[in-house]
């Protein structure tokens, strides 16, 4: 081989291996971009997008509603309402999705919404199987029943005595499984129907096509306040058959999320126990209230600008939106739910509300 052919083969390898290197390079730049973009928390996107994507329920009574306006308010809603204000110092800034049983998980996984407040029960399945991580439980309900006087049934009465009867529920919710399960434990046969939304169980109810509907007490307690229908239409049994712990849900291993989401709730709570509410909250003297002036940025404790907020975050949740006795009282009491005695007063009462504390 000439030495002139020789230099040329030399040359075409260098090009060749320059070429392979830079392939890799750009393969190398490719699969570290990717990786950054996986890291990213939803807190990063949801300040980059400049407002909180929130999942609600289609409707529920105190918990989820739309005025005539196109507004949303209720227990559920305001809990959105809190994320946004510790995110961006500004409540409003916050979308509503409304989401059957069906859609909340699957939209949630899609990327659809950051968070769910759509009165979810928190489960060991719903938990280690469907990529979900839960907040803490901002209410504390239980399963039950409605039926009529008129058919039978009073207070008293049990899942036996629904033996032979047509019971409307949700598909593919707890509650379907807990009724099944439940009838069949008390030896009752029943005819189970089950509708997409709660809504069309309760329109069934009032049309006759089931003589049961079953869902978490506090969603019964709600309908019977706004049917008119109110004397003739009772709940039991008074013990609920199931615990259904309900709270946030998000999706897992996002533990910058997580934290901004939980310790909005956990404001709330320990707000509500010093008895700090929007309305004097700018009267807090946080000298004396040292664990409050971490929780509102007031001193140099304060731990909020190391979970990526600004320092008052949580003063911007309880002066925009209430601490959680003014979350829980505006929305609830008017249907007949109250903390008192209840699983959802403050501990400190014998209730389950709880929280760590801010330091």
């Amino acid at each position: 081989m000439s030495k002139k052919a020789i230099v040329s083969l030399l040359i075409l390898s260098m090009i060749a291996v320059a070429c392979a290197t830079e392939e890799e390079a750009v393969e190398e730049v490719a699969v570290e971009e990717e990786h950054d973009h996986s890291d990213e928390s939803t807190l990063d996107e949801v300040i980059e997008r400049g407002f909180l994507k929130c999942g609600i329920s289609t409707g529920a009574t105190g918990f989820s509603e739309q005025a005539d306006d196109g507004s949303f308010g209720g227990f559920d809603v305001d809990f959105c309402y809190a994320v946004a204000a510790a995110v961006f110092g500004d409540y409003s800034k916050v979308e509503f999705k409304q989401l059957t049983s069906a859609e909340r998980f699957t939209s949630l996984a899609a990327g659809e919404v950051d968070v769910l407040f759509r009165n979810t029960t928190w489960t060991q399945s719903r938990d280690t199987e469907l990529g979900n991580d839960f907040g803490p439980t901002t209410y504390f309900d239980g399963q039950q029943l409605l039926g009529r006087k008129a058919d039978g049934i009073t207070e008293s009465s049990t899942l036996a005595d629904i033996d032979g009867l047509r019971v409307c529920t949700n598909a593919g919710t707890t509650t379907e499984k807990n009724i099944t399960e439940g009838a069949g434990l008390a030896g009752a046969t029943i005819e189970l129907v089950t509708v997409e939304a709660f809504a069309e169980a309760v329109d069934k109810f009032i049309a006759g096509e089931c003589d049961i509907i079953t869902t978490d007490g506090s969603a019964l307690v709600g309908r019977r306040a706004v049917n008119d229908a109110l004397n003739d239409w009772v709940i039991f049994p008074t013990s609920p058959i199931s615990k259904e712990p309900l709270g946030p849900t998000y999706r897992s291993n996002d533990s910058a999320w997580a934290d901004v989401v939980n310790w909005t709730v956990y404001a709330t709570i320990i707000a509500d126990e010093y008895g700090v509410t929007s309305a004097n909250v700018d009267s807090v003297d946080t000298d004396a209230l040292p664990e409050l002036g971490r929780l509102f940025g007031a001193n140099d404790g304060e731990l909020q600008t190391k979970m990526g907020l600004s320092a008052d975050a949580f003063y911007n949740v309880i002066k925009q939106v209430g601490n959680y006795d003014q979350i829980y009282s505006r929305n609830l009491n008017p249907l007949g739910l109250f903390r008192e005695g209840g699983a959802n007063d403050r501990w400190t009462n014998g209730g389950l509300i709880y929280a760590p504390p801010a330091r």
